[in-house]
């Protein structure tokens, strides 16, 4: 009911589109672009292709990033993030992390889903080639990415439980506890940067946890 209510909402923030043409991706903006495509077959027979369009970054801070939707390289519909583009036999739902897209998938009427395809020239697109090239060496790299984001989990709520427990009335009831890990201000800054990185590839295979992701965000 919840996710229902949520792509209602989504879809109201839908506007229609210019018309103006796509842009081709340029090696320069893998930086701050994502961009998607999906094909789809209408009842006639005829293919369609669409394109989504997030030049993430812009605006990210003030939660006021927009996507695009082209229908055959002309722009078809527009939205601000979390958004959720009505399309033949289904939505197509756009949603951003601090670090990326977390999620870019076309759902159908019945529920399945699946995720658009990257441009080849775009960052999530390079990372997606890099996998069917090199797919244990990719896993990996995924699997390295998982572990050093819960490695900085623990720190974490290990350095928030030593800082609670300093409190006198929370030490005199349950004790005082002691962080087994004791970094320096430079040691949590290079924990930071190694956290956003992890981050950062998952965001590119559109890989999200609440837990591990939204911690280090």
């Amino acid at each position: 009911m919840f996710e229902e209510a949520r792509r209602r909402r989504a879809a109201r923030r839908v506007t229609p589109g210019d018309g103006r043409p796509l842009k081709p991706f340029r090696w320069w903006q893998m930086t701050f672009r994502a961009l998607f495509y999906l094909r789809l077959t209408n009842d006639g027979g005829r293919q369609a292709i669409y394109a989504v369009d997030v030049r993430h970054w812009q605006n990210n801070s003030s939660g006021n990033v927009k996507a695009d939707l082209y229908l055959d390289d002309r722009h078809h519909a527009h939205s601000r993030l979390p958004a959720a583009f009505p399309v033949p036999g289904g939505t197509v739902e756009v949603r951003m992390s601090a670090f990326g897209l977390k999620r870019c998938h076309y759902v159908t009427a019945d529920g399945a889903e699946c995720q658009l395809v990257p441009d080849r020239d775009s960052a999530e697109g390079r990372r997606a080639h890099f996998d069917r090239r090199h797919p244990a060496l990719s896993r990996g790299i995924g699997f390295l990415s998982s572990v050093v984001l819960l490695v900085a989990l623990f720190v974490l709520v290990a350095q928030i439980i030593e800082q609670l427990t300093l409190s006198q009335g929370v030490s005199q009831h349950v004790g005082t506890f002691t962080s087994p890990i004791d970094l320096s201000a430079w040691g949590n800054t290079v924990i930071g940067l190694i956290t956003v990185t992890a981050s950062t590839e998952r965001a590119l295979r559109l890989r999200y946890s609440r837990l591990l992701d939204g911690a280090a965000g």
